[in-house]
């Protein structure tokens, strides 16, 4: 029996070893690729790339869901070359990531900017017929994607956007230059570095203990309800702004609260959704909601919102009325605070 735990042990600890390993070394290598120019540029011959057009991401049609086709670096010389398009536009792929075997994967977008063709709106209707796609707003497709391409294409639409944005030095309003990878910006007459940077959000499922919080905003799809969410403002920490939030958009005051998990988000802009639980005293519930900032807000017992989940497809709902509500879908952080809070009734509170 010992022989037999110990035999076991080790090859957990070799499974362990090797996961760690693997990590490791794909971490390292990402980091080689963002500071030397001259190893992402080797990465390219033989990475794959992601097709973007104004921040569209090219998807085919498979069944229920998209697919991220990916290109090697010699078709799309050849597609450009097809459509008279300098292959130097390539300088302006940004690096979202590699395989465990290392195979580099990039973002390009072929419309941003226009730089590369001075017809490049007109021409997209042609590049979709022949890369026998279509270029879909990120928002549309997000939760018809696999993990993988719904995480690689975030990453991807935020990097493109943020470079979009800053061509300019704040400083010295000369052009910036991107490195290789496009993990930051320079500004060459005094040499400022601009890294990417994401916008922290609080998003908070408020609870009683019995029932849960769920809100609404105008500029939500029509039924969802989903958890408070809000900025944080410079010089708060994670807590106070789950405080403050909750204080201003529906008039109540936090008793205790607890950390779950994060999720970039690529919209509007790249954030970081920071989810929590929050918890208010039973005798302290009475709502006052803020209508500058919310539709709508309502308390909703544990069965109401498991039954919800179980029915969670808003296509259907919408057409047979079967529930009042729906919540947003799985891939979103939201989805999983609900049901967290509907599986879990009790959490670990954050340290104070």
């Amino acid at each position: 029996m010992s022989l037999y735990c110990g035999t076991a042990c080790r090859r957990k600890f070799f499974w362990c070893y090797r996961l760690l390993s693997t990590y490791v070394t794909k971490t390292r290598y990402l980091f080689e690729l963002k500071e030397d120019d001259d190893a992402c540029k080797k990465a390219q011959q033989t990475g794959a790339f992601y097709l973007f057009h104004n921040l569209a991401p090219l998807l085919q049609k498979s069944e229920h869901q998209y697919l991220a086709p990916q290109y090697s670096l010699l078709e799309l010389e050849r597609l450009l070359g097809n459509f008279g398009q300098d292959s130097q536009i390539l300088e302006d792929s940004v690096l979202i990531g590699c395989s465990e075997q290392q195979e580099a994967w990039f973002a390009l977008d072929l419309g941003l900017n226009s730089s590369c063709s001075i017809n490049a709106s007109l021409q997209k209707a042609e590049m979709e017929t022949a890369l026998q796609g279509s270029f879909i707003k990120l928002t549309k497709a997000l939760f018809e994607l696999n993990v993988k391409d719904a995480s690689l294409l975030s990453t991807a639409q935020a990097l493109l956007r943020w470079h979009d944005a800053h061509q300019f030095c704040s400083r010295s309003g000369q052009p910036t230059k991107k490195n290789v990878s496009g993990s930051k910006r320079v500004c060459p007459s005094n040499n400022i570095i601009y890294y990417p940077q994401v916008a922290p959000v609080v998003i908070t499922l408020v609870s009683d203990g019995t029932r849960c919080l769920l809100v609404r905003q105008s500029s939500f799809p029509k039924g969802m309800y989903s958890a408070l969410a809000g900025f944080c403002d410079i010089g708060e920490s994670l807590e106070e702004t789950v405080r403050r939030e909750i204080a201003e958009e529906v008039g109540l005051e936090v008793d205790r609260l607890y950390y779950s998990a994060s999720q970039h988000w690529p919209f509007p802009n790249s954030t970081l959704m920071i989810a929590c639980h929050a918890t208010v005293k039973p005798g302290q519930t009475e709502l006052q909601v803020n209508l500058r900032e919310l539709e709508a807000a309502a308390w909703f017992s544990r069965d109401e919102v498991a039954t919800v989940l179980r029915r969670n497809n808003p296509s259907n709902q919408q057409h047979s009325g079967a529930v009042p509500f729906w919540l947003p879908p799985k891939l979103a952080i939201a989805h999983q605070l609900i049901k967290e809070w509907v599986e879990k009734p009790t959490c670990s509170p954050l340290p104070a």
